[in-house]
């Protein structure tokens, strides 16, 4: 006897209830979303330290999430004060350096930029105007860009805000993600076997190894850079190299790089006219730059064994798409991708 053919109008008004319903749940946790996973990833790249302080503070899991919140809380708040304690105890030198600004005179520019191809007379070209028309010509140049500045300012001031709630559920979501750390895993891992069976569980896996290893790319690469960035402003006799080295911290970590700092250090020097500085510091300036696409990717691929180009269109691709939770959630994505498709050409090899 043949089976009786399944309601049609019933089967699309369930798929069509459970779009609704997940499309409804998104927009209700929309407000949350970039908070969870942004302690997802938190969770899962320290999840090993958790367990380390949990095993020296008597297996007492609420003392190691303690103890992990002011890690967290450290990790944030040290180099913001330390930026800031560097403003305010060198406020007066600050000061006098501004006012000092008015009576600089511009010096020549170095012989060997008039020899550099194609860029050398123009840069020469522009250097001498600059110095003919001063601080004040400088200023008129920059004054036009002054409205602007102040509503960017204005902007990210009220971002600040934002910014800082943002940072408090997350850090709220990631003490709770370690509290039940261990239910969550198995849940997301019998997700993973429920979707694909092996594969699946496999894949969650390689997602969460992923995630280890991006977080110490990116922690490592951007402690190195900073740390080299503060050693070659100090050398180099740039003032404030602490708070620059602070500043350096915020943009690696940022997926921005020392450029913005660095780089009008180096612009500083010529221009005060310490060539001999200016030339070690821009050489040390493109070593600490390239430091970041070799360091990261290798020690992004030392954790997960994935192909370097893969991780690296993960990292950049990410970024750009999704903004800084992209440097996680890009490399992860591909990751997973490529061991599935990878298992599924696996297997048709072996069927024939």
């Amino acid at each position: 006897m043949a089976e009786p053919r399944g309601d049609l109008t019933r089967t699309l008004l369930s798929v069509i209830f459970l779009g609704g319903l997940v499309v409804a749940s998104l927009t209700i946790l929309r407000p949350f979303i970039a908070a969870a996973i942004w302690a997802a990833m938190i969770a899962v790249a320290t999840w090993p330290m958790l367990l380390w302080f949990q095993g020296r503070l008597w297996k007492r899991r609420w003392l190691a999430i303690v103890a992990m919140a002011g890690v967290l809380m450290l990790v944030f708040a040290v180099p913001l004060a330390l930026a800031i304690g560097t403003i305010v105890l060198n406020a007066q030198e600050i000061v006098a350096w501004v006012k000092s600004m008015a009576a600089f005179t511009m010096p020549a520019p170095p012989a060997w930029i008039s020899h550099l191809p194609v860029i050398g007379p123009k840069v020469v070209a522009a250097w001498e105007q600059v110095a003919t028309s001063g601080i004040e010509g400088l200023l008129a140049r920059i004054l036009p860009y002054g409205g602007q500045l102040a509503q960017w300012g204005v902007a990210e001031a009220g971002n600040l805000g934002i910014l800082l709630m943002q940072f408090l559920l997350t850090l709220a979501l990631t003490m709770l993600f370690y509290a039940s750390g261990e239910a969550a895993g198995a849940q997301v891992l019998r997700f993973g076997r429920r979707l694909a069976g092996e594969r699946g569980e496999n894949a969650v896996l390689l997602a969460a190894q992923a995630i280890r290893s991006i977080a110490l790319g990116v922690v490592v690469t951007a402690a190195v850079q900073a740390a080299l960035s503060g050693i070659g402003l100090g050398i180099s006799g740039i003032r404030f190299a602490g708070l620059l080295t602070a500043v350096v911290a915020f943009l690696c970590i940022a997926q921005v790089g020392p450029s913005p700092v660095l780089i009008p250090a180096v612009i500083w020097l010529y221009w005060s006219g310490e060539t001999g500085w200016g030339t070690f510091l821009l050489v040390w300036t493109l070593a600490v730059v390239t430091l970041d696409n070799v360091l990261r990717p290798l020690l992004i691929k030392r954790g997960a064994d994935l192909p370097l180009l893969l991780v690296f269109a993960g990292v950049v691709g990410g970024l750009l798409a999704f903004g800084l939770v992209g440097v996680f959630v890009g490399p992860v994505v591909l990751a997973v991708a490529y061991t599935l498709l990878r298992a599924w050409i696996a297997d048709d090899a072996l069927r024939r």
